[in-house]
């Protein structure tokens, strides 16, 4: 038995396996923890992830979804699946919110187009009934009107308003380039998102999502790390670990958010 292991969890079709493992193989080369593992599933994942949580033999295991926010799936069903890992279980947050991933998207624009004069988009998928992506495209797009010089920063999402078709006409600059806050290619970054922004008509430039870029790495290393510390000061609250079923994730619940949708 190992004694930490990390497992990230992705949805087939949305997340590309081999971006995940890429970034599992760095982890594990780091020493983070002692095994690394990716699961994956493409419709039901307590039934679909059963198998592989079963085969994991740790005595803790750390499990990040593998997105940039929260959807309906990771707060309900994925750690429903979770009930197979015997272990101490702690489920992490999506990566999205993390400050290092701020300087990758303002790289990512900087590779297309001169920041000066021009608008950059946040391109986030949405949704209609949950905040965390429109908190995660915000947050972002916050930092970067402070941290650049670009004429504008604009958001807009494929599952709510403002909707991304309407982006070329949200945006008052010559130029500008746009940058989807998606972990890896899909179908969505290679054909919905193009063909919502009409890059065929010019003016826009689009950017590749985030994908192997070590950065990405460093915050899923970042986000194990505070899991740690968060461990560490419940032990030290109350003499023992917390497990996942005493935690609000082990009630279906991101174990990070409050029940409006607000980090603490």
């Amino acid at each position: 038995m190992t004694g930490d292991a990390l497992t990230l969890i992705g949805r087939e079709g949305t997340q590309d396996t081999e971006t995940l493992r890429t970034h599992a193989a760095r982890l594990e080369d780091r020493g983070v923890v002692d095994a690394v593992h990716v699961a994956t599933y493409a419709e039901e994942p307590v039934r679909e992830l059963r198998g592989r949580l079963e085969s994991i033999d740790a005595d803790r295991t750390f499990v990040l979804p593998a997105c940039i926010a929260h959807s309906h799936e990771t707060i309900d069903a994925v750690p429903a699946a979770l009930s197979y890992l015997d272990s101490e279980v702690r489920y992490c947050e999506p990566i999205g919110r993390s400050p290092t991933l701020t300087a990758l998207i303002m790289e990512r624009a900087a590779n297309l187009v001169d920041s000066e004069g021009t608008t950059l988009v946040l391109i986030g998928l949405g949704s209609s009934s949950l905040p965390y992506h429109r908190q995660t495209a915000e947050y972002h797009a916050a930092r970067i009107r402070e941290r650049s010089n670009h004429a504008d920063v604009v958001t807009c999402y494929l599952l709510q308003n403002p909707a991304v078709e309407c982006a070329r006409y949200n945006v008052h600059t010559e130029r500008a380039v746009a940058v989807p806050l998606f972990l890896t290619r899909n179908g969505t970054t290679d054909e919905r998102i193009p063909e919502k922004l009409e890059l065929d008509r010019g003016g826009i430039a689009l950017a590749d999502p985030f994908g192997r870029d070590r950065r990405v790495t460093d915050a899923i290393h970042a986000e194990i790390e505070r899991q740690r510390t968060l461990a560490g000061e419940e032990e030290d609250a109350d003499g023992s670990l917390a497990t996942f079923e005493g935690s609000p994730a082990g009630s279906r619940q991101p174990v990070a958010t409050d029940g409006e949708g607000e980090y603490r």
